[in-house]
């Protein structure tokens, strides 16, 4: 675990200063805009390289050296934080700018974030996957909880160029443990089987294998829905709370608050007995707490609320990836994570898509067409932003159909019955 944790150590500082550049960004881009289509589209330029970048991604991390690879993302993601500095302190940073710099980090950061991912089985023991996972999911709720607050309190003070140079001070220190730390390989892969039959082994692996292959569907939907919400999210809060940043940053420490109790409950106590059940409460749970989120008009609901969503996520997160740890050996993880993340990845990209766009011109418009139907649901939402809040209820609840409809998926019960078989 000492290799696992100075790795770990690294992005957790690397991650709480991306993520205060992100949040000083996100205020900007609102500032700037107004849209909520303009917000959702930072995560669609996100998640669009990702795609067929993932085509190759799992190709790499199998045959080439994972330690260099995450120290290549990481020095993309500093460059990328430097010329968006540049451009601040010259007056010429746009909206697209951020866009472009946003698509260049997802596309180098799936590639550190798959060999990170897979990295972990070869530093930590099999009884130490849920722990290890947790571990990875404090480095964003924690990050969230700080991020927040260091932002809101030192952008008025040093400004976006000082949060910009705190980002590439966290980037060195990343590197900087990355370099002086060594990371197990797999097995050199050395088949001669033709690229495109490489490329698709992820994919043809899974479909082979029926609960698996409904483990990642089910996932691939939750991940939809729940990004479709979280597209909506940020704008959702500002709109309703005339643009308060404090609001935006309170919610979103509550968030890192309850991921981060939920990532130590899970590594203090014992793993689920049942990955499976683990999942699927998660589904549910998020999708209750995030069904009150919307239906709040205040910090008052939106804090607690945010709270018992983001406890939800260690226990499904790591349970997912300890299910997918088990059953795929370290040697073709890269090419299945890669199948798997490609699948999730274009979901998100399409719910990105279409998530600010239906929310402007669809849900907005209709609410303020003074109609009886219109009438009712914005005088139970509440005004303003009842478009983006109604849009944003109707996914939490989808979540909650997801995790229930997941008790009665054969192909996940047989997953189950082997998950007790093995442990027999």
């Amino acid at each position: 675990m000492r290799t696992f944790t100075l790795i770990w150590l690294g992005q957790l500082v690397s991650t709480l200063g991306s993520y205060m550049t992100g949040f000083a960004l996100l205020v900007w881009a609102w500032e700037l805009t107004g849209s909520a289509t303009a917000l959702a589209l930072v995560g669609f330029f996100f998640q669009l390289p990702r795609i067929p970048i993932t085509f190759l991604s799992g190709f790499l991390v199998d045959r080439l050296n994972r330690k260099h690879l995450m120290i290549l993302g990481d020095a993309i993601a500093a460059l990328s934080t430097l010329a968006i500095g540049l451009l601040y302190l010259t007056g010429h940073l746009h909206i697209w700018h951020l866009y472009l710099f946003t698509a260049i980090n997802g596309g180098f950061g799936q590639i550190q974030q798959l060999a990170y991912s897979t990295s972990i089985a070869l530093m930590v023991p099999p009884q130490h996957y849920t722990r290890a996972n947790s571990m990875n999911s404090a480095v964003h709720y924690g990050s969230t909880i700080l991020a927040p607050a260091l932002a809101g309190t030192t952008y008025p003070i040093i400004g976006l160029h000082g949060i910009l140079l705190i980002d590439l001070i966290t980037f060195g220190l990343a590197i900087a443990l990355l370099l002086a730390t060594p990371v197990p390989q797999p097995q050199p892969q050395t088949d001669s089987a033709p690229i495109c039959h490489t490329l698709t082994f992820g994919f043809r692996y899974v479909w082979q294998h029926p609960s698996l292959k409904a483990l990642l569907l089910i996932t691939a939907l939750f991940w939809f829905v729940h990004d479709f919400g979280s597209a909506l999210y940020d704008p959702m809060i500002l709109a309703r709370s005339q643009g308060s940043t404090q609001v935006l940053g309170g919610v979103a420490s509550a968030a890192g608050v309850g991921g981060v109790t939920g990532a130590i409950l899970l590594s203090v106590y014992s793993r689920p007995k049942r990955r499976i059940h683990g999942l699927l409460v998660g589904f549910i749970g998020a999708g209750v707490s995030k069904t009150i989120f919307g239906l709040g008009r205040s910090p008052t609901i939106w804090i607690p609320a945010q709270f018992c969503s983001s406890l939800h996520f260690p226990l499904l997160g790591s349970s997912e990836t300890a299910l997918w740890m088990e059953r795929i050996s370290p040697e073709m993880q890269g090419r299945v994570f890669a199948a798997n993340a490609l699948v999730v990845q274009v979901m998100s990209a399409i719910a990105a898509l279409i998530a600010g766009p239906l929310s402007d011109r669809v849900f907005e418009p209709f609410l303020q067409s003074n109609n009886p139907l219109s009438n009712l649901i914005a005088s139970i939402m509440g005004e303003p932003g009842a478009g983006i809040a109604t849009l944003y209820l109707l996914s939490s609840i989808g979540l909650i159909g997801i995790g229930l409809s997941g008790y009665t998926s054969k192909s996940l019960k047989s997953l189950q019955e082997m998950e007790l078989a093995k442990k027999m």
